[in-house]
């Protein structure tokens, strides 16, 4: 159409939300699915969260509010991160989601031509939010057996003189793996070399670690601290997807432009939502504990179902809610219907005509890989698991 601008044409949509569309539409068809597909917790948000909610709507919390969130929110969030860091409410952007946070940063400080370092496997869509911003997406390979993290060669291998961001997200998604103090200190010790590369820390899971507790890039990053931008929210370690609450943390020089942004776009966001998101920060954090104990054994049920029973090839996460297991062992075999797999997209249309819907590797840039998200229920998972060992066991 003569209508649209040049640039949508090189912008993709999120792969992850079309899987699910589609998973929602082949369901309401009558079609049983077992779907792995989407990155939402499965339980309800928490009961105290929502009678907030419900006292703020009774009490009349219904109209605009500042542009950068009210004042008790960001105070709230300036306490969880309290024996971390000082912040202030001058430091703290509330947006209609993390990923509202990340695009207006991208925004404010991307002019045409600067690079962006992704890590990848990465989230599907840092790479068309920087383009979106007149960036360029730099992407860095990360090996599985390096856990699929950056190191600190690859990274000061690939900053150049147009390096403005290096974007970093742990515990990762897609692969579940997390950052260690000694591993952000050695990209933090590269990063002191170059006072003109900023990073972005997207936190957004940092809550959801099994083996011990979260690092975060913030706990080391002293140094830098003035170039370093924290992105979080509420979605997932309070199951508050729809609620559209993410924040940002960073200079109040880099805020005060990404709320000027935020004034022409959005404005503020749902009034409603944020004083649901002050009680979920500030309120009893056991309801989040025991989620995260479930996540942790949901985890550890369906890696041993993909590594044992489906004989897949599966790093084991120690974050967030996902897997990513190898399917390039595949390439070449040939499906009951005569198709001969290539690629992970054709892997995962497989498992799809299986009844099972996953995301291919390759819309995380990784290729050879998909990932599978265990928020769901055990008989999903259990479901899914002895689907993808039949769809394995039929190939030629």
């Amino acid at each position: 159409m003569a209508i649209l601008a040049s640039y949508i044409h090189t912008i993709k949509p999120s792969i992850t939300l079309s899987l699910a569309n589609k998973a929602r539409e082949l369901k309401s068809q009558g079609i049983e699915l077992y779907d792995l597909s989407i990155g939402e917790p499965d339980f309800d948000t928490f009961d105290n969260i929502k009678d907030a909610a419900i006292n703020a709507i009774n009490q009349g919390k219904t109209k605009y509010t500042d542009v950068k969130g009210v004042l008790q929110l960001r105070e709230a969030v300036c306490a969880h991160y309290e024996s971390r860091h000082k912040f202030s409410p001058d430091n703290v952007i509330i947006s209609a989601g993390a990923k509202q946070s990340i695009y207006n940063a991208f925004m404010v400080t991307l002019n045409e031509g600067d690079e962006v370092l992704i890590a990848s496997p990465y989230w599907v869509s840092y790479p068309d939010m920087i383009k979106l911003a007149r960036g360029v997406p730099v992407v860095i390979s990360c090996d599985e057996k390096d856990n699929f993290k950056l190191t600190s060669e690859k990274l000061e291998r690939n900053i150049t003189s147009k390096t403005k961001w290096l974007l970093l997200n742990s515990p990762n998604n897609p692969s579940g793996m997390r950052y260690t103090k000694t591993e952000l200190q050695q990209l933090v010790n590269v990063l002191e070399k170059y006072p003109n590369v900023y990073v972005l820390s997207d936190d957004i899971y940092e809550d959801l670690c099994y083996d011990d507790s979260g690092i975060s890039l913030i706990d080391v990053a002293d140094t830098i601290i003035d170039r370093v931008l924290v992105i979080n929210g509420v979605s997932k370690s309070y199951s508050m997807t729809g609620w559209r609450i993410g924040y940002a943390l960073g200079s109040s020089e880099l805020i005060k432009a990404m709320a000027i942004l935020q004034s022409q776009s959005t404005s503020n966001p749902c009034s409603i939502s944020q004083y649901a998101a002050i009680e979920a920060l500030s309120g009893t954090q056991e309801h989040m504990k025991k989620s995260v104990e479930q996540f942790k054994n949901k985890r550890d049920l369906m890696y041993n179902l993909l590594t044992q029973d489906c004989g897949l090839s599966c790093a084991k996460p120690n974050g967030a809610f996902y897997l990513f297991p190898k399917c390039s062992e595949f390439f070449g075999k040939r499906t009951p219907s005569g198709i001969i797999l290539r690629s992970d997209e054709d892997f995962c249309g497989y498992l799809l005509n299986e009844s099972v819907v996953t995301v291919p590797g390759s819309g995380f840039g990784t290729n050879g890989y998909f990932r599978i998200s265990y928020a769901t229920s055990e008989e999903i998972l259990r479901g899914a698991a002895m689907k993808i060992a039949e769809a394995i066991s039929k190939l030629s």
